[in-house]
């Protein structure tokens, strides 16, 4: 029988949160700390299986005796630590960097984007229309996803999932400075032509919907994709031995996308080209 060794157990760290007590692990972030307790932290560029970047800076909070605002996808939740979620301080910077998040790119496949920019009171059209947009049509070279820039907020998390936190492909990074930053393949080439192997994991971690399907960026395109409608069964992929969980995403009895939980114990969230892309034989009629 082999032994699975068991991680040491965690010291417990005792912060406050908005005047309540809270205990958490050693090594856990205030972010984990706030959501523990159901403080709802809003978050672009944090994802559960990568190391955050801090790149979006929604997520601010103040920290007692610290002179700039915390973010809390990555400070450590540290003993005697006070927080602060809901300041005047926190919310004003929260509005601002939704401001120039919005006015500068298309958030309207991010999840709750909407629903913050209304809480927080923030108006993205008073840096004027469409402010530093970067005005690209999206990107269609293969059969299997689509990259559309106009909605890619800069978070690094597909470079990330496609370097050394996951796949070590490394077939994308940050090209550019300043405005002209932008995701991209070695000198700007066709997918197609890259390093690329196709296995998805930069769709699974982005947030607003700068990559995607091709099936949902169609059918989208078509006015006929619709969440409301789809089931999720989650199954075990056919292809090897390996024993990847997949979720099946089923609209109107057709696969329409496929993702991986992330706290499976064998993908975490990552796939294959086969399991991601190849569910089309599942459904085919003829």
């Amino acid at each position: 029988m082999t032994a699975i060794p068991l991680q040491p157990p965690r010291r417990i760290v005792e912060l406050t949160i908005d005047d309540e007590t809270v205990r958490v692990p050693e090594g856990d972030t205030v972010l984990d700390a706030c959501r523990g307790v159901g403080k709802d932290i809003p978050t672009l560029c944090q994802g559960d299986t990568l190391t955050p970047k801090n790149a979006c800076r929604v997520c601010v909070v103040e920290v007692e005796g610290g002179r700039t605002l915390a973010p809390a996808c990555s400070r450590r939740a540290e003993a005697g630590m006070t927080v602060r979620t809901d300041t005047e301080r926190a919310r004003n910077s929260r509005k601002v960097v939704l401001e120039l998040l919005a006015s500068s790119v298309d958030l309207s496949t991010t999840p709750r984007a909407g629903e913050w920019i209304r809480e927080y009171g923030a108006e993205p059209g008073r840096f004027g229309a469409e402010a530093g947009r970067v005005d690209e049509q999206p990107k269609v070279d293969n059969d299997l996803y689509v990259r559309d820039y106009d909605k890619c907020i800069l978070c690094y998390q597909c470079v990330d999932a496609c370097g050394e936190q996951w796949q070590n492909t490394f077939a994308i990074a940050v090209a550019g400075r300043g405005f002209d930053a932008r995701i991209s393949t070695e000198h700007d080439a066709p997918l197609t032509d890259s390093a690329c192997v196709y296995c998805g994991n930069c769709i699974e971690v982005c947030p607003t919907g700068a990559l995607s399907f091709k099936s949902e960026f169609d059918m989208r395109a078509a006015g006929t994709w619709d969440e409301a409608a789809q089931t999720e069964t989650t199954t075990v992929c056919a292809y090897c031995g390996v024993g990847c969980n997949l979720t099946l995403h089923v609209q109107d009895n057709e696969i329409v996308k496929v993702t991986s939980p992330h706290d499976n114990p064998v993908t975490h969230g990552n796939l294959c080209i086969k399991g991601r892309f190849g569910f089309q034989h599942v459904q085919t009629r003829d």
